[in-house]
């Protein structure tokens, strides 16, 4: 099953570029500024890195966020990424940039928009994957750090930029706060793919669909609790993003044997699976994979089947979607 895994081509649809570096690149970084609070050394990082609640990882995640200070840094972040997602065979990923951050920190808009340009045309070089990008509102920033990042996306709009979304915290952050910058990205051309029901119930789903006109959902897990809700997002196709390591980590599901992901399958939900924070989580989206038929029992078939709807899920071009799907037939019938 290891090869099987490891042979299978995949796309990863649910991957934030800061969350996504490893710890040699975060130490580097940390190392560089160490008046940021982030450890600089090895273990220490390592146990920084465990959460005890959603609360907490989003504390930790801002404070590694301060260590991105220059154009140079989000390069060299897109470039590791990239290492990463071609040793786990991920062909193509719509990695999720939250700009404002980055941009209340120094770096300039025209140069975040290039360095991610350079950093995406090296991917394709070195690396041999397409990178895509969703740009999201950090939802606790408020409203207007949402029109904030439409503006700053729809101005500068980086060579592969397909996706808006909302991430962050979710108690306390009314996904129809952002209407107005989902309306404008969406006015814009641009894919619209919030967080939602992550760490709330379904309202904020139906929210996420109703008020945001999300195409697809980031987390989703909560959907369960709704029959109504599991029945629409299978009639109308709407995929969810599905996380399993991540939800442990950060405590949104209390233990894999209680994850849903089963019950979202069983329902006919299109679901991708995907790593969130493969850096801060110690996972690869390899590991997912395994992980769902080792806890799940899912089949060779039914992985197949995952990196399918992934494929059918992404915002790429017809051609990267026809060779990725001809790809995973061939695998699944030769290995």
């Amino acid at each position: 099953m290891q090869n099987f895994v490891a042979a299978l081509p995949k796309v990863e649809l649910h991957v934030h570029l800061l969350g996504s570096a490893s710890i040699d690149t975060v130490l580097g970084l940390a190392r560089r500024h160490p008046d940021r609070g982030v450890p600089v050394d090895r273990a220490a990082l390592r146990e920084f890195y465990e959460f005890t609640d959603f609360a907490h990882f989003i504390e930790v995640y801002v404070k590694v966020t301060t260590l991105v200070t220059t154009a140079a840094d989000i390069t060299d972040l897109v470039v590791g990424q990239a290492a990463d997602l071609a040793r786990n065979n991920v062909r193509y990923a719509e990695v999720t940039v939250t700009p404002v951050p980055h941009l209340m920190l120094g770096i300039e808009p025209d140069e975040l928009a290039e360095a991610l340009t350079t950093g995406r045309e090296r991917a394709r070089a070195e690396h041999g994957v397409e990178l895509a990008w969703v740009f999201d509102i950090a939802g606790s920033l408020g409203y207007k750090a949402g029109i904030a990042t439409a503006e700053w996306v729809l101005r500068h709009r980086p060579a592969g930029t397909v996706g808006f979304g909302l991430g962050g915290a979710e108690i306390g952050v009314p996904r129809e706060k952002y209407a107005d910058a989902f309306r404008m990205a969406g006015d814009g051309g641009l894919h619209l793919v919030p967080h939602a029901g992550e760490t709330t119930g379904p309202e904020t789903i139906w929210a996420a669909l109703t008020e945001l006109r999300a195409e697809r959902i980031g987390h989703g897990t909560s959907a369960v609790a709704d029959p109504e809700l599991l029945a629409h997002l299978a009639a109308n196709g709407i995929p969810v993003e599905v996380c399993p390591t991540s939800n442990i980590r950060t405590k949104a599901v209390p233990t894999l044997a209680e994850h849903p992901l089963p019950r979202l399958l069983e329902a006919g939900v299109p679901v991708t699976i995907a790593t969130d924070d493969p850096g801060m989580f110690h996972t690869d989206l390899n590991t997912e994979y395994l992980l769902c038929h080792e806890q799940f029992g899912l089949s060779r078939t039914e992985l197949a089947d995952l990196a399918r709807a992934g494929v059918d899920a992404a915002f790429c071009r017809p051609e990267v979607r026809s060779a990725l799907l001809a790809e995973i037939d061939e695998v699944e019938r030769t290995r």
